[in-house]
């Protein structure tokens, strides 16, 4: 059996991020190894736990996802960044692209969706 998908979850949100990590604890080849508010946390608990996969929401205190996004990816480019919103526009998704995020996904996303998105992007097809 392989190591589960370890996953960041950074969302100012918290009922987001506990729908989340519901999510992810439930299917065997996921596991929430840390979880951030801001973006300057989600900054150092990537430093800190290197996952795999960091699910990224845009607007957060005292630091955006995007240029969080921007400063993982400088410092740790193996970790593949999914921006995680509910912003539908082009202009947030080619910013979060040229960030270097890897994938994005609406937050009114289903389950399924969520976990093809996150084994894509751990695969290395995202």
């Amino acid at each position: 059996m392989t190591e589960p998908i370890s996953i960041l979850i950074a969302d100012d949100h918290t009922l987001f991020r506990d729908g989340l990590k519901a999510l992810f604890d439930s299917v065997a080849d996921t596991t929430v190894i840390s979880e951030a508010t801001t973006g300057a946390e989600a900054i150092q608990q990537a430093e800190k736990h290197q996952p795999d996969v960091i699910l990224m929401d845009i607007q957060m205190p005292d630091l955006n996802g995007i240029e969080a996004t921007r400063q993982i990816v400088q410092t740790s480019p193996h970790i593949g960044v999914i921006i995680v919103t509910m912003f539908e526009d082009d202009e947030s998704l080619f910013a979060a692209m040229r960030a270097g995020a890897r994938g994005y996904v609406l937050k009114g996303a289903d389950q399924d969706e969520m976990l093809r998105t996150i084994r894509a992007r751990d695969a290395g097809l995202g």
